[in-house]
This record gives C-alpha cells, structure tokens and sequence, in this order.
C-alpha cells in the first residue's frame, strides 16, 4: 500500500474529462491512517494567476511550468495513486499550505472575553 508524504507529487488518473496528471499531497503523513485516502491538489499547466494558483518551480519531472491549483483540492484512494514523480522544495510547500489557509478561510480568531454580566 502507499503512504505518500506530504509534497509528494503523484500521477493520479482522476477519471472522466480530468485525466492522468499529477498530483501534490497536502494530507499529514499518517503510517496507521483508518482511511486509505489522501488529500491532494492537482497541479496544471492552465495558470490564470490567481489567489488560488501557487507557481511552481522548474522541476525536473514536470515538462512544462505548472501550478499547483488549492481550488481543486480533492480526496483519493491510495490505490488510484500510479506512481510517484518527486517532492516539491519545502518553499512551495509553505505556498500551498498559505494558498489553502486562504481558500478555505482557516485563520484562527482568537476568543472574545465575555464581557456580558450574569
């Protein structure tokens, strides 16, 4: 069974019009997890320069430049994963990490003393 770590990229057949490409891991590395799923983001040529996109660099195992697009953060079985291209630099792992903080609103606020008399 894979037990890919996070920054991981994977080919990843994700079915209908999607097709084989590459994946970044984003889910902690888990030895023991009680799912065979790992959370990933699909990386892609298309660049449309947002918010959501983290740029990635040259890598040897991609052709082309390519992001890595937060917005389409999605969950697989281990099994679907057909075989590890490389890791990304610890860099654009923190940019992907800051991408999801922001697309899916996790900053945390912090509590507000009740003031309110009993």
């Amino acid at each position: 069974m894979n037990q890919p770590k996070p920054g991981e990229v994977w080919l990843v057949d994700l079915g209908l019009a999607a097709k084989t490409r590459p994946v970044v891991v984003v889910s902690r590395y888990d030895p023991t997890p009680p799912r065979t799923l790992v959370l990933y983001v699909p990386i892609t040529t298309q660049h449309r320069g947002s918010a959501y996109e983290v740029e990635l660099p040259n890598l040897p195992f991609l052709r082309q430049g390519s992001v890595a697009n937060v917005q389409g953060l999605g969950s697989i079985s281990t099994v679907r994963l057909e075989r590890k291209l490389g890791e990304l630099p610890d860099e654009a792992i923190l940019k992907i990490k800051q991408a999801l903080i922001f697309a899916l609103e996790l900053e945390v606020e912090e509590p507000q003393e009740d003031t309110s008399e009993v």
